[in-house]
């Protein structure tokens, strides 16, 4: 197979899962009755589209045994090849590990996506690489039904208090933003491989800078990033309940 036709997939799951009691979410089981995990879901969910050819799992240090125990037996057997790589202590830095470590296999486009959106469908792998060759950058993005605010401190205190508490501190509004022109970002976000893995070598030189997705690295160093209607089905776990 050609360069020009190598497709890579880079799929997160080197977090340590704060937010869900330090339980890892991605190895967590769907569904009490059945043994596909989150991880598993979302990785067969890439080895079903044929023109990927490559999918890369970024883990914890020394993470790759139960990683691998998360996925179906049959699942690292066949075709795409799937690899494991140690991720670093951001998510920015785990998906600059995966693209060094693809940059020897030269592929044409790679998809970032995150290991904890298990509902991923082949359906909407397919249309980010159709648009990507189109656009060279591209992500899901749903339309908001919220009014959306900006505030002035990070949210996270405010989950689960009621609003007859007032033991967390006070947080206001910034910025009032216009829900038509706004949306929620989703995965798996597309691009062409050497201008992202460019992208991220000068993002790895400033560090400090909290970058929250791909996007917003090839945005910052690279230029526009196009969007297609995401997939309400296609959400992310980041709390317990998140799985019911």
């Amino acid at each position: 197979m050609g360069a020009e036709s190598v497709i890579a997939a880079v799929i997160c799951a080197a977090g340590s899962s704060s937010r869900m009691g330090g339980v890892k979410k991605e190895y967590q089981k769907l569904s009490k009755s059945g043994s596909l995990t989150v991880l598993g879901s979302a990785v067969s969910a890439f080895a079903a589209v044929s023109s990927v050819s490559l999918i890369v799992i970024a883990v914890p240090e020394n993470g790759e045994a139960a990683a691998r125990e998360a996925l179906p037996p049959d699942l690292t057997a066949q075709s795409p090849k799937i690899v494991f790589v140690s991720g670093g202590k951001t998510r920015r830095a785990s998906v600059y590990s995966a693209l060094s470590f693809l940059s020897a296999h030269h592929p044409r486009y790679v998809l970032i996506h995150d290991g904890a959106r298990p509902w991923i469908s082949p359906s909407l792998v397919e249309q980010v690489i159709a648009a990507v060759k189109t656009h060279n950058a591209v992500i899901p993005l749903l339309p908001l039904t919220d009014t959306p605010k900006e505030c002035d401190a990070p949210l996270w205190e405010l989950r689960g208090q009621s609003p007859s508490e007032t033991d967390f501190p006070p947080v206001f509004i910034k910025r009032h933003l216009k829900r038509a022109n706004a949306g929620i970002a989703q995965t798996p976000q597309g691009f062409a491989f050497a201008e992202l893995l460019k992208a991220h070598e000068i993002a790895a030189a400033v560090d400090h800078k909290d970058f929250t997705d791909d996007a917003e690295i090839w945005g910052m160093f690279c230029g526009p990033v196009a969007v297609i209607p995401g997939s309400r089905e296609n959400r992310k776990i980041t709390f317990p309940e998140d799985l019911n």
